[in-house]
């Protein structure tokens, strides 16, 4: 039981997760489909950058009225265009509220 130094005394738990923030839903001209959902993944910018997340989770919390956190699961499905937006399908679908809001993208179940 030696001294503990100053870097063992501020060692934090590694981050598993990425932010992204909720655009809105898979649309056509008219029509949108709210069984789909789009995400932007900070520092995802690419196609290529797209396709890590494939298969991660991706956790959307709200605070009940009791204080409590509620957690609606998702997964993405597949990448959305070229800029690093990803389609997501979630348990419950999000609701209209939840446009703008963040997400954490897990970066569980790992394919490498």
């Amino acid at each position: 039981m030696g001294k503990a130094t100053a870097t063992e005394k501020t060692r934090r738990a590694p981050r598993l997760h990425v932010d992204g923030a909720i655009l809105g839903y898979k649309r056509g001209l008219r029509t949108q489909n709210i069984n789909v959902s789009l995400i932007k993944i900070k520092g995802c910018d690419t196609s290529t950058d797209a396709d890590f997340y494939l298969g991660k989770r991706v956790a959307y919390i709200t605070k009940g009225q009791d204080g409590s956190f509620r957690v609606n699961w998702g997964k993405v499905c597949r990448r959305h265009g070229s800029n690093g937006v990803v389609r997501c399908r979630f348990r419950r679908n999000l609701p209209p509220q939840s446009i703008g809001n963040r997400v954490r993208v897990m970066l569980y179940p790992s394919s490498i």
